[in-house]
């Protein structure tokens, strides 16, 4: 693998460490590892060790030079074959973020900290997967800047365990006891509260040696001069001294008593801490953050209150005399770095989410309706997953068919919104724009094939982006054909899409998957309606949407059949629907003398699919249920009208297909004063049809 990490600097710091050390790493594991920064002392370092460094100026918020630097850092991923940017703060994220996007390379973050919850801040959830080296932050993520669980990859920060030698303090004999704050010279860390609780603690131990390590962050050289003046009005002036940064953490332990760590906002990890306890240094640290979850108070390290000077003064003067405490503490805490903080393990778990994102692949295929579109776009949806077995294929479906997918074994995740209604000048719109984009999708199939599915597909930020081109917003799928508007059926329209990827169709049967919840309440529903285990049942779709008035065929003709039926096979017919064909059932009921089962309203979708696979046949119209009975496996008799079977009917050969093509055929008209199309289809064609169809799979079941 070719891996690039981003970041501002490579000066001192647990992210500048962490980075080093990665890289290393990589290059031990005969992987490609390049660094872009804008430089600094640890640059020698990575050069030494094989490593290359580009220095950009990736530390500037500039929307400007945010724009240019992604041009040049595309160039080196373009240069370097860079298969992943793993980026490690918000400015070289956004650089990164663009970058990746206009070369196709995956985008990885690791987030080091607590982010304020604006915009800027976005991004860092917006990787591939997103490595946090806490639950803590690990939950902020989640809670905050809505990055789901799934992407979350939990790696805490590691030490290396060749360089920091198990030397424990409690064996070292010393005149002084030697207190050491080591981190970055900036308020958050907390030095006026450890320096007003040395003060204290003077007078207990006047023997006491304090250095601060660490330099300020550029632009911040004045808070060393208010941490002079505090340390000259506390009268400490004698026990401390500053050492600035320090290029060998280990040494310097090596002559420490005692680390503390007394941040005042929640820190994501503590790098020192693990270092500090590698080498046998007893800790104290603020209880917030990542570092709650590093230290096992009175177990691994002593826990205080942020900003409580007492309570940080008493706790270093307990770890001074109390001897035993100090060495079960030590130990333990060496013993948990060898089992969870190791740099070995780090990396390990680091190349493993690189790894498993490379080989992966987050496909958002979306087709929101219709409920029949949506059943047609199975064998897609099989095909893709056939193809990249390991990927999260994702559906994006109007609010109202969520459940028709919900058993598919080719789908990962389900994406319900009020899609049909929603404008794309609507907040609601840019809403679900923003889900999609934190969703990191690598590539998008469009099989809805409209403007708002365009606009969507866009807005996810995904870089491919698969569909056909329609006439007003097809500029934005750029990997796209024209439709011609050929007459073939939908599956094999889809297919056009999907060989843009390389996959090919090769089985366009459909599929759905009642559970077994969904087959018991049909149970129930159908025990309640009198039904004998061995009834035969036959179907009735007696509707079609509101919108096509001109697909029903005649009630007072199902009505009739239905009557014919009965009497010919001793069955029952079972009329399904929604509860706005309630009305229409009940003309049925007047109209038949049979007593039918009426299910409009009655079941959920999947229910449906289970209710309609209990049928012998199923009689409808051009309409999802059709398309339902394809997918149970059931016969079907399907009465056309206004619409070309050839352009909607599924690949099915357990069907029959009744189609009146008129002078006025296929006029694709909601609406029809005379519905020739359909009145002229008689009853006893349709029975005909019916009794063909028990023949013929009665034949097939003998042989």
């Amino acid at each position: 693998m070719n891996i690039l990490q981003i970041l501002p600097n490579l000066n001192t710091g647990g992210v500048e460490t962490g980075t080093v050390d990665l890289a290393k790493k990589l290059i031990l594991a005969k992987h490609k590892a390049v660094v872009v920064s804008a430089g600094g002392k640890l640059v020698d370092e990575l050069i030494s060790s094989g490593i290359r460094h580009y220095t950009l100026a990736v530390d500037r918020k500039s929307p400007i030079n945010i724009i240019k630097m992604s041009r040049r850092l595309a160039e080196i991923i373009k240069v370097e074959k860079i298969d992943i940017v793993h980026a490690r703060s918000r400015v070289p994220a956004w650089i990164a973020y663009i970058a990746c996007y206009k070369t196709g390379c995956k985008f990885v973050t690791t987030c080091h900290g607590y982010y304020s919850n604006h915009f800027f801040s976005r991004v860092m959830g917006w990787g591939r997967e997103v490595i946090v080296a806490s639950h803590v932050i690990g939950r902020h993520m989640i809670d905050d800047f809505n990055v789901s669980d799934e992407k979350i990859k939990y790696i805490p920060r590691g030490v290396d365990l060749n360089l920091f030698t198990f030397n424990p303090s409690y064996l070292r004999q010393r005149s002084h006891f030697t207190i050491a704050i080591i981190g970055r010279l900036t308020p958050i860390k907390g030095h006026a509260y450890f320096l007003k609780a040395i003060s204290r603690i003077i007078r207990s131990i006047p023997k006491v040696k304090v250095l601060i390590v660490g330099d300020p962050s550029p632009g911040k050289q004045g808070y060393k001069s208010q941490l002079q003046l505090l340390i000259r009005q506390l009268g400490i002036s004698n026990y401390v001294e500053f050492l600035g940064r320090c290029s060998d953490i280990p040494d310097l332990l090596a002559n420490v008593d005692v680390v503390v760590l007394p941040s005042i906002v929640p820190e994501a990890f503590g790098r020192v801490i693990i270092e500090a306890q590698a080498v046998g240094v007893p800790v104290i640290a603020s209880n917030i953050g990542g570092i709650s979850e590093v230290i096992d108070d009175k177990e691994t390290g002593f826990l205080v209150p942020a900003k409580d000077v007492d309570a940080l003064s008493e706790a270093m003067l307990k770890l001074r005399q109390d001897k035993q405490q100090i060495i079960s503490v030590v130990q333990k805490a060496r013993e948990k770095i060898e089992k969870v903080y190791s740099l070995k393990q780090m990396a390990e778990k680091t190349i493993e989410v690189y790894e498993k994102t490379l080989k992966s692949l987050r496909i958002l295929v979306i087709k929101y309706s219709a409920l029949g579109d949506i059943i047609l776009a199975i064998p897609s949806l099989r095909s893709l997953k056939n193809k990249y077995p390991d990927s999260k294929i994702s559906v994006l479906v109007d609010l109202q068919f969520q459940d028709i997918l919900k058993n598919s074994p080719y789908v990962n995740n389900i994406l319900a919104y009020h899609l049909k209604e929603v404008s794309i000048v609507s907040k609601d719109f840019w809403r679900i724009a923003s889900h999609l984009r934190d969703e990191s999708f690598d590539l998008v199939v469009d099989l809805q094939n409209n403007s708002k599915s365009h606009l969507l597909g866009f807005l996810s930020l995904s870089s491919k982006r698969y569909g056909y081109k329609n006439k007003k917003m097809g500029f934005l799928i750029n990997n796209g054909i024209n439709d011609n508007k050929a007459k073939i059926d939908p599956v094999s329209h889809q297919a056009k899409v999907l060989h843009l990827l390389g996959v090919d169709i090769l089985d366009k049967t459909l599929e759905l998957s009642p559970g077994k919840e969904e087959k018991e309440s049909i149970d129930k529903f159908l025990n309640k309606e009198w039904v004998a285990g061995r009834q035969l049942l036959f179907g009735f779709n007696i509707s079609a949407s509101h919108r096509w008035q001109t697909k029903r065929w005649p009630i007072e003709k199902y009505a009739k059949l239905g009557d014919i039926i009965c009497k010919r096979h001793n069955a029952r017919i079972l009329i399904t629907g929604t509860k706005d064909d309630l009305e229409l059932s009940n003309k049925f009921k007047k109209l038949s003398k049979t007593k039918p089962i009426v299910a409009c309203g009655k079941t959920q979708l999947l229910e449906l699919a289970a209710l309609i696979g209990r049928c012998k046949v199923l009689v409808t119209s051009d309409s999802a249920p059709m398309h339902i009975a394809a997918a149970m496996h059931v016969p079907f008799v399907a009465i056309f009208g206004p619409t070309d079977p050839k352009r909607h009917m599924p690949a099915n050969d357990n069907c029959a297909v009744i189609y009146k093509k008129l002078s006025c055929s296929p006029c694709y008209k909601p609406v029809c004063s005379s519905n020739r199309c359909l009145k002229t289809v008689t009853v006893e064609e349709v029975a005909k049809a019916i009794e063909e169809l028990i023949k013929k799979n009665e034949s097939i079941n003998c042989n």
